[in-house]
C-alpha cells in the first residue's frame, strides 16, 4: 500500500467512489465540504486553498444575494417588516435569525426564496473556477440538495459535545442556542451515511494538513485518471 493511501485509510473513512460520467472530463471534479456548527469546517477549506485549490464558499453566496440592493432582500424587509433591517439598510441578520428558527412556516418561506438565488450564484462560481478541483463548501449541502452539483462529498465530523464545546467558545452562543442549531440540520448520522468521504476533525489541530494533504492527493490521483473508481 502506498504511503498516502496508508495515510487516508487511518484519517477518514471512504463511503463510495468519485462519479465523473456526472459531468464532462474538461471540467474539474466538485468536491462538496460539509460540516455541522463548529466542526472545523471552514478550517479544512482554507487548507485546500493552501494547496491552490478554489474554495466555493455557500455562505458567501447567501450573504451575497441580500446584499443592499438585491432584489431578495426588497422582498425579506416586505415580509418581515423593518424589525429584520438595520440602519443602514442591509438586513439584521440576527433579528431574522431570531424570528425563523421559532417558526417554521418563516424559514420555509424564506429557504424557497433564497435557495434558488444561492445556487445560481454557487454555480456561476464553480463554472469560473480554475484548480483541478473544487471545493463547494456548504454547510446545508444535503438539505439543501447542493450535493447533487458534486461528484463527492466530504464530512469534517465531530461529536455532538465537541461541536456545542467549539461553537460556544467561538461565537458566545449559548448551549440552548446552539443546539437548536445542531437540531435544525440533519442528523449527523445521517449525513455520516451519505457523506463519501468523513474526516474525523476530533483530532489534533496539528494532524490536520497533513490529513488535508492526503485527501488532495487522493482527489488529484482521480482528476489524473477519471477511468479509475476509488476502493
Amino acid at each position: 500500500m502506498a504511503a498516502d493511501q496508508k495515510q487516508i485509510d487511518q484519517s477518514f473513512s471512504q463511503k463510495s467512489s468519485l462519479g465523473a460520467s456526472q459531468h464532462p472530463t474538461s471540467e474539474p471534479i466538485i468536491v462538496g465540504l460539509t460540516g455541522g456548527i463548529g466542526s472545523g469546517k471552514s478550517t479544512v477549506a482554507a487548507a485546500f486553498r493552501q494547496l491552490g485549490i478554489v474554495s466555493v464558499d455557500a455562505d458567501q453566496a447567501a450573504r451575497a444575494v441580500v446584499e443592499p440592493g438585491m432584489p431578495a432582500l426588497t422582498a425579506i424587509a416586505e415580509h418581515f417588516g423593518e424589525a429584520v433591517m438595520l440602519p443602514d439598510g442591509g438586513l439584521n441578520r440576527a433579528a431574522l435569525r431570531e424570528i425563523i428558527f421559532s417558526n417554521p412556516a418563516e424559514k420555509q418561506w424564506l429557504e424557497s426564496l433564497l435557495h434558488p438565488l444561492i445556487r445560481e450564484w454557487i454555480v456561476a462560481q464553480l463554472q469560473a473556477a480554475k484548480s483541478p478541483y473544487v471545493i463547494l463548501e456548504s454547510p446545508l449541502l444535503f438539505e439543501t440538495n447542493q450535493h447533487l452539483l458534486t461528484q463527492a462529498t466530504l464530512l469534517v465530523d465531530v461529536p455532538v459535545p465537541l461541536q456545542i464545546t467549539r461553537a460556544a467558545a467561538r461565537d458566545g452562543q449559548s448551549t440552548a442556542q446552539i443546539e437548536s442549531i445542531i437540531a435544525a440540520q440533519m442528523p449527523r448520522e445521517e449525513k455520516r451515511s451519505r457523506a463519501t468521504y468523513i474526516l474525523d476533525n476530533s483530532l489534533p489541530l496539528a494532524t490536520l494538513d497533513a490529513r488535508v494533504l492526503a485527501l488532495h492527493n487522493e482527489f488529484m490521483r482521480r482528476v489524473n485518471r477519471p477511468q479509475e473508481s476509488i476502493r
